[in-house]
C-alpha cells in the first residue's frame, strides 16, 4: 500500500491523498484550496494524476476544503462511485451548489470589468457539474465495512467534527490504513464524541490546532455570554462569520440553551445564509446521530432550530434590510474564513462602526480577510474598497470544530502499537510542535506530509 499527499500536505485546505493497493488507486477526498486569490488560483490546475484512473473517491465529511473540488474531477474523467457516510451525502449537495452558484456570481462579476482582450473568467464549476457528482454518490452508514473494489474495503467510523464527518477505516493487501479526517473536540454540543481506533499500520491525522489546547468550553461559554452583555449595553451589533456547517448550529444551540441566561429574547437573530437554513433542515433530519444530551435539549423549548427571534434570510433584499438596524442584531453570516459571502456586506456597512463586535468562532486560514482581522489589521480591503477597522474584533477559539493537541494525543493513544504517522491538514507551525510530543510519547515513525511526496505501508 503506499500513500501520495496531493493537497492538505504543509497547510490546513485542499485535503487530497492518493491510495495505491490491490491495484487500485482510491482518492482520499478531493477538497477546494481556500485562502487569497493566489492560493485560491492553484484549484484551476490540472490534477497530479489522471482523474479517469481513480477507481473510486472516499470523502470524509462535506466541508468545502474536502470536497471543493470533487466537480472538476468529474468533468476532467472520473466516473467512479463516490462513498460518504449518509449525512454527509445530505450536506454534500446544499455545499456544492453553494459554491458552484458563488463561483459563477464570481466568475459573472470579473467579466463585466473584463477589457478588451483580456480572457473570459470561469467558474471552477457550475451547478450542472455538481449534478454529474451527485448522480455518483454512495452513501454508507457508520461502521458498515464495505468492499469499494476489488481487494479494498472501507468503513466509516464517527469523528464529531460536523454531521456526517468521518474516519475512515481502509483495509487492503493484508494492511490497514486509517485516516483521521477532522476530529472535532470531546463535548462539541449536539455532536457525539470522535471514536477511538484500536489497530492501524498506518495512521494519517490531522494536525490543525497541534500546537496549542482550546480554552474550557464552559469558560468560553461564558465569555461568549459576557460579550452579549457587553455588546448589548453598548447598543452594538454582533457580527459572527461561520460556516454554514457546523458553527452555525452549534451558536443556535448555545443561543437556546442559554436562552434565559444570556436574556437571548430581547435579540433580533438572523442566520443570514441560505445555504445554512438549508443545512439546519439536514441537521434536524438526522437527529438519531446527535448526542445525549442535545437530544435533551430538542425536548425542552425553544428548539434551537426553531427560536422564536431567529430569522432565516433567504432573500438578497431581505439580507440588505439588516444593515438597517443598529443595534440589537446579532448577524451569523458565511462564509466562515471571511473571504466571500454575505458576511462581506455586512462588514462594509458595520465595520467602522466602533459598537460593532465582530466575532470569530472557526479557523482562520492564511491569506483570509479573517486571518488579517484576527491579526489585528487597521483596515481591510473588501470588493475593491478599503474601510478602517474600527469595530471590537474577537476570537472565540474555545468553539472550534478541531480538536486541540491533548484531543489528538488522546486520539492516537487509543492505538495499540503505536502505529506509524503521518501528519496533514496543518501548517508546519501546528505540525511540528505535535510532532516532537508524539516522538515524546512513543510513537511510531512520524512523518510531516508534503505536496508530491508518498510513503508505503
Amino acid at each position: 500500500m503506499r500513500v501520495h499527499f496531493h493537497g492538505a500536505a504543509g497547510e490546513v485546505t485542499g485535503s487530497m491523498h492518493l491510495v495505491e493497493a490491490a491495484g487500485r488507486r482510491i482518492l482520499l477526498d478531493c477538497g477546494m484550496i481556500q485562502g487569497g486569490r493566489e492560493m485560491e488560483a492553484r484549484n484551476f490546475e490540472p490534477f497530479p494524476f489522471d482523474p479517469a484512473s481513480i477507481d473510486a473517491l472516499v470523502v470524509s465529511h462535506a466541508h468545502i476544503d474536502h470536497v471543493g473540488r470533487i466537480p472538476r474531477l468529474v468533468w476532467q474523467g472520473f466516473r467512479g462511485p463516490i462513498y460518504i457516510q449518509d449525512a454527509g451525502a445530505d450536506l454534500l449537495p446544499v455545499m456544492l451548489l453553494d459554491a458552484a452558484s458563488l463561483a459563477e456570481s464570481d466568475a459573472e462579476r470579473e467579466n463585466r470589468k473584463r477589457r478588451p482582450g483580456e480572457p473570459e473568467a470561469m467558474p471552477l464549476f457550475t451547478r450542472e457539474d455538481v449534478h454529474d457528482v451527485l448522480d455518483l454518490v454512495r452513501p454508507l452508514r457508520y461502521g458498515a465495512r464495505t468492499a469499494i473494489a476489488p481487494g479494498v474495503e472501507i468503513a466509516f467510523r464517527d469523528a464529531g467534527h460536523i454531521l456526517g464527518s468521518s474516519i475512515v477505516e481502509l483495509w487492503a493487501e493484508g494492511r490497514k490504513l486509517v485516516y483521521s479526517g477532522d476530529l472535532g473536540p470531546h463535548g462539541t454540543p449536539i455532536l457525539r464524541d470522535p471514536e477511538p481506533v484500536r489497530d492501524a499500520d498506518l495512521v494519517l491525522m490531522e494536525s490543525t490546532y497541534g500546537d496549542r489546547n482550546h480554552r474550557d468550553r464552559l469558560d468560553t461559554i461564558h465569555e461568549f455570554g459576557d460579550l452579549l452583555e457587553q455588546a448589548w449595553n453598548a447598543r452594538g451589533k454582533v457580527l459572527i462569520p461561520a460556516f454554514a456547517v457546523g458553527r452555525s448550529q452549534e451558536l443556535l444551540y448555545w443561543f437556546a440553551r442559554y436562552w434565559d441566561e444570556w436574556q437571548i429574547s430581547r435579540w433580533r437573530i438572523f442566520l443570514d445564509s441560505p445555504m445554512a437554513a438549508k443545512v439546519v433542515a439536514v441537521y434536524d433530519r438526522h437527529r438519531t446521530l446527535f448526542d445525549e444530551e442535545a437530544r435533551e435539549v430538542w425536548k425542552r423549548r425553544p428548539n434551537p432550530f426553531t427560536l422564536p427571534n431567529l430569522h432565516l434570510t433567504d432573500s438578497t433584499e431581505a439580507s440588505m434590510a439588516i444593515n438597517r438596524i443598529e443595534n440589537g442584531a446579532i448577524v451569523i453570516a458565511g462564509s466562515g474564513m471571511a473571504n466571500g459571502g454575505r458576511i462581506l456586506h455586512h462588514f462594509r456597512h458595520n465595520i467602522e462602526r466602533r459598537a460593532t463586535h465582530v466575532v470569530f468562532v472557526g479557523y482562520q486560514a492564511e491569506g483570509t480577510l479573517g486571518r488579517r482581522l484576527v491579526d489585528g489589521a487597521s483596515t481591510v480591503r473588501i470588493h475593491g474598497e478599503e474601510y478602517r477597522v474600527n469595530a471590537q474584533v474577537h476570537t472565540i477559539g474555545g468553539l472550534s470544530a478541531h480538536t486541540d493537541q491533548s484531543g489528538l494525543l488522546a486520539w492516537y493513544g487509543h492505538f495499540e502499537g503505536n502505529p506509524p504517522v503521518v501528519l496533514v491538514h496543518g501548517e508546519d507551525r501546528a505540525r511540528e510542535p505535535l510532532a516532537r510530543e508524539l516522538r515524546r510519547r512513543g510513537a511510531g515513525e512520524v512523518t510531516l506530509a508534503r505536496p508530491g511526496t508518498a510513503v508505503e505501508v
